[in-house]
């Protein structure tokens, strides 16, 4: 069926496509509008005083750049109203993308260390939640992230648990799970076991970053000592066929951020992008767009490339899309029903786009 449709048609029905985003950071996910805003509010300087110049300064040059401008954006959110913002923003740019559901990291020690307590953090986070579900039916929910590159090791670990503590007391407000994020490459996911392990036992669920910047050996510690669920990234398993061979016959589905990759210089294009040959290894993956402003991307963008750059059909698109919900951590009940909103959504626009 996909093969008589025109190339604008394909686009226009993957824009109008249901979707549940896995892999996004919401201090990632700041519009330089709303930056713009929060810095005002605050007194913090900017390197632009216009929204022209902040989209100019997001332009990604390198990673150090990459994360002077995360600093910034961090440094710039300072109130309840600030998180409260910040959520419901996310929430109307994912309804703009025709998102239903979203698992969100966000990193409290970052906050924390820049003197915002917690309480201030999430009561902002949990109102912009539950405005953003009101207003937009977008229902979200949290990932709180371990950053793993902090040195000395004592503090490394004492954020850790810092991160563990907020996590679970964060679970009867949407948190649902404990991630490990940061630079990969010299800090291996198996010192955080101590904290995964406690996190299982709360009833989080355990998504590490993983296979990105570091090899497949990165994301067998991830399976080893932390028990992951879903790998965020793990684009370069691709290097270990048993590896490969294990994520599917186990079920474990990659977070894959094809710009992201590139951006970061994991792989030179799209072509050289091994998206395609995961998916017809029988991994199970899903799309998402990890910054979206910061790689000047969007999830539509990165739906859209499955077509484009990686000649997938409306079919294995449409199953990616549901695998969206298919591997997220809803309950069971609320992910039968999503599921079902989605196929007969996706059956509807492809009748409309026929007709």
């Amino acid at each position: 069926m996909s093969a008589i449709w025109s190339t604008a048609a394909t686009l226009a029905y993957l824009r109008a496509a249901p979707k549940a985003h896995l892999h996004v950071h919401l201090e990632g996910s700041i519009l330089p509008e709303t930056l713009l805003t929060l810095a005002q509010r605050n007194g913090v300087a900017l390197p632009a005083d216009s929204v022209d110049g902040l989209r100019a300064w997001f332009t990604f040059r390198d990673f150090d750049h990459f994360i002077e401008i995360y600093l910034t954006i961090t440094r710039c959110l300072r109130t309840e109203e600030d998180y409260e913002l910040i959520a419901y923003e996310f929430g109307a740019e994912m309804a703009r993308q025709h998102v239903r559901y979203a698992e969100v990291t966000f990193s409290p020690s970052t906050h924390e260390a820049l003197g915002v307590p917690f309480d201030t953090q999430f009561s902002g986070l949990t109102q912009g939640r539950a405005h953003a579900r009101a207003e937009f039916g977008v229902e979200i929910a949290w990932i709180f992230d371990i950053v793993r590159n902090i040195t000395p090791e004592a503090r490394r670990d004492a954020l850790a648990e810092y991160t563990l503590a907020r996590a679970i007391e964060g679970m009867g407000e949407g948190v649902i799970a404990l991630g490990l994020g940061g630079a990969e490459v010299g800090y291996p996911p198996e010192p955080f076991a101590p904290q995964f392990a406690r996190a299982q036992e709360a009833g989080l669920h355990c998504i590490p970053h993983a296979g990105e910047t570091g090899g497949p050996e990165s994301v067998w510690g991830a399976i080893r000592a932390l028990e992951a669920e879903r790998i965020g990234h793990g684009v370069r398993s691709i290097e270990d066929p048993a590896l490969v061979e294990y994520l599917r016959a186990h079920d474990v589905a990659l977070e894959l951020c094809p710009t992201s990759n590139l951006r970061l210089g994991v792989y030179s294009s799209y072509a050289a992008h091994p998206l395609r040959r995961l998916y017809e290894a029988g991994v199970p993956i899903t799309i998402n767009a990890d910054d979206p402003p910061l790689f000047n991307t969007t999830l539509n963008d990165e739906v859209a490339l499955l077509a484009t750059a990686f000649g997938l059909s409306l079919d294995q698109i449409d199953a990616i899309l549901l695998n969206g919900v298919r591997y997220s951590f809803l309950p069971a009940e609320r992910k039968r029903a999503l599921q079902a909103e989605f196929t007969a959504e996706l059956a509807r626009l492809r009748t409309l786009e026929l007709a």
